[in-house]
């Protein structure tokens, strides 16, 4: 991890510093403000800003926002200034850490805001064989595509090919470039000039020359416009980039990483993925299995993340009773390991006491599952089926739906995850590509009798008008509270918000958002 520290500090910048080192954090320091933004332009860059609470920080927050660089920020002041460390949160402000340093709590702040627990926890052998093939490869400095369903943990693979490299002791950089709308990802890529565009206020160097001897992973590419292909293409085979207004290209040397959770082969065939990019970048292929198909992960995995969360929240040790983990041992596990990292976290704060029992287990819905049965997400017996029965209270228990009809769930209820866009059943009939059935259409089509009502609604719509629905029908369960959605939708705020904008210019009614969350916004 790279750490930039900046100001003076009164003399404990040294302790500081040697404190990150010695947790393996890479550290460089500047005095100010200018400074600091002049090395995140730079290809060195930062994953992680600590700086003097005296600073101006919320000038400096700012100036990240305007020139696009997301980076967390932690502030850091001499001795228990209440008012200041206020002032530093209300700027933008992750964290406020007070000095002299203390070593546990740095660690702590360097783990909790960077995030920088990469470790792949699993014991199945599918899983076990796809990471020895993985290492395998490593240490060559061929292009890797990684394929894998939506919550896999396909940047956990990258990072892992990445440790395992000669180029480990280089940066990792990861792009989304489904999270970057269209005309900010050249920049993000490729850097800029000053007065190369609006807001070029100087020049800044691009995630290629910020990579460079390292290893750069190009997350989702398959969303990448294929103007912007052309000139990936170009940069794989010449190793060289073009800045937006700059006439002199620039050498890089960085090896390349790319995840899908598309099937590219149909996407070539469509004529939405370049050919030749995609033979650039597939010389190796690791298809991470999903989560059902390595059932032997999900006791250590539920596991790993219960102490993580129990930790987390100060609830002390927790353990699952076998018949919770006989429940999430017979879901379907759509969403993979993001949803099974959810579910946990969700059961972590409904459990009382040390045991995890079936009614704090809230699984999602199956409208989305292999079989395309609908089933309710919250156990009769959990302690949120029905907060206010009993005792005191006010709101009466929901009435049944009639089963010839889905209503429309509750927020807790809500799929964790947009609707996968390329992957098929993996039970029934014959298996395709990426665990894709074979005729998974036309055998919709023909069980959509049986499969409920909620099934048969979809056949025949776009995945984008099905996503759209989820999307727009999860606002509105949640009053609007654009952060609330993106929970549960299991998206970032940023892409909900870019979604968001998207079917108001298409004219589509888009709720408002609350008055709580306007007041804080």
């Amino acid at each position: 991890m790279r750490l930039l520290i900046v100001g003076t500090l009164e003399g404990y910048i040294t302790a500081a510093g040697k404190i990150a080192m010695k947790r393996g954090a890479k550290v460089s320091h500047t005095d100010s403000i200018e400074g600091a933004l002049n090395a995140l332009r730079a290809a060195a860059g930062a994953d992680l800003v600590m700086i003097d609470v005296k600073l101006d920080i919320a000038t400096f927050i700012d100036s990240l926002k305007a020139e696009r660089i997301t980076i967390p920020v932690v502030a850091c002041g001499i001795g228990t200034d209440a008012a200041a460390a206020v002032r530093a949160i209300r700027a933008g402000a992750k964290e406020y850490l007070p000095l002299p340093p203390n070593a546990e709590l740095i660690a702590a702040v360097l783990e909790a805001v960077a995030e920088e627990s990469h470790s792949i926890v699993c014991s199945d052998p599918a899983m076990l064989a796809t990471l020895r093939l993985a290492e395998q490869v490593a240490p060559s400095d061929a292009s890797v595509m990684i394929t894998g369903e939506s919550g896999t943990g396909k940047e956990l693979m990258a990072r892992f090919i990445h440790r395992k490299s000669r180029r480990s002791n280089e940066s990792f950089v990861a792009v989304n470039c489904a999270a970057i709308p269209e005309n900010l990802l050249e920049s993000e890529l490729f850097g800029h000039e000053k007065g190369a565009f609006t807001g070029a206020v100087a020049r800044r160097l691009g995630k290629f020359e910020e990579a460079n001897n390292g290893t750069l992973l190009l997350d989702e590419l398959s969303e990448m416009h294929p103007r912007l292909q052309a000139k990936l293409l170009r940069a794989i085979q010449e190793k060289e980039i073009d800045r937006i207004g700059s006439s002199q290209p620039v050498k890089i040397n960085v090896r390349l990483i790319a995840t899908s959770n598309r099937n590219l082969e149909a996407e070539v065939s469509a004529g939405n993925f370049r050919e030749d990019l995609y033979f650039r970048l597939n010389v190796f292929a690791v298809a991470i299995p999903a989560l059902r198909e390595r059932p032997a992960d999900i006791p250590m995995i539920a596991e790993h993340f219960l102490r993580k969360y129990a930790e987390a929240n100060g609830l002390g040790d927790k353990r699952l009773t076998d018949d919770a983990m006989q429940m999430l041992q017979a879901h379907h596990w759509r969403g993979n390991v993001r949803e099974l990292e959810n579910t946990m976290h969700r059961a972590v704060l409904l459990s009382r006491g040390e045991e995890v029992g079936p009614e704090a287990i809230m699984l999602t819905s199956k409208m989305l599952a292999p079989e395309g049965g609908v089933q309710a997400s919250i156990p009769a017996n959990s302690p949120v089926a029905n907060p206010f029965a009993g005792p005191g209270g006010t709101v009466p228990a929901a009435q049944p739906h009639s089963s010839g009809q889905h209503p429309s769930a509750p927020m807790s209820m809500q799929p964790t995850g947009p609707l996968p866009t390329s992957y098929g059943p993996p039970k029934g009939g014959k298996a395709g590509p990426y665990g894709m059935a074979a005729n998974s259409g036309a055998a919709a089509a023909a069980n959509a009798g049986t499969s409920g009502a909620g099934l048969a609604a979809l056949i025949g719509r776009t995945v984008a008008d099905v996503e759209r629905d989820l999307i727009l029908e999860t606002l509105t369960h949640c009053l609007g509270n654009r952060t609330h959605a993106a929970n549960i939708l299991g998206i970032s705020i940023r892409t909900l918000r870019n979604k968001l904008k998207q079917y108001g210019d298409e004219g589509r009614s888009v709720t408002a958002p609350g008055n709580e969350e306007r007041a804080t916004a």
